[in-house]
């Protein structure tokens, strides 16, 4: 299984970016698909994920709003959408995909795929 992220790159405070994510090797119809970046108390945090049946979508609290997660099966492509950036949101984002359903997967970075990552940064 392979995961690829692009779409990162550097904006300023109040700016918009979509991160991609193509995945290959594997079928997602039933799974889970996410994107995280570091969190200050540990490796990862989940920002966004989705579950690929039903496209039942969760966000952390601090992206609620700004940021939208989607998936284009027939592309095998996740899109992370993201708008009113701020300097907070600086980091190195992962997608990572996993067989089960979201609610299955505890704690939220045991998904089993992960992907290199691609690095966001937002100045002030």
């Amino acid at each position: 299984v392979m995961l690829a992220e692009s779409g990162g790159g550097s904006v300023q405070a109040g700016g918009s970016l979509i991160l991609s994510c193509a995945f290959a090797g594997a079928a997602f119809n039933r799974g889970c698909m996410g994107w995280f970046r570091p969190a200050p108390v540990k490796e990862r945090e989940s920002v966004a994920r989705i579950n690929t049946v039903d496209g039942n979508t969760y966000y952390s609290d601090p992206v609620k709003g700004r940021f939208a997660v989607s998936l284009d099966n027939a592309k095998h492509t996740m899109y992370l959408q993201m708008s009113r950036l701020n300097p907070a949101d600086t980091g190195m984002y992962y997608c990572a995909a996993d067989t089960r359903d979201c609610w299955m997967i505890s704690p939220p970075g045991s998904f089993g795929y992960w992907g290199q990552g691609t690095q966001i940064t937002v100045s002030s």
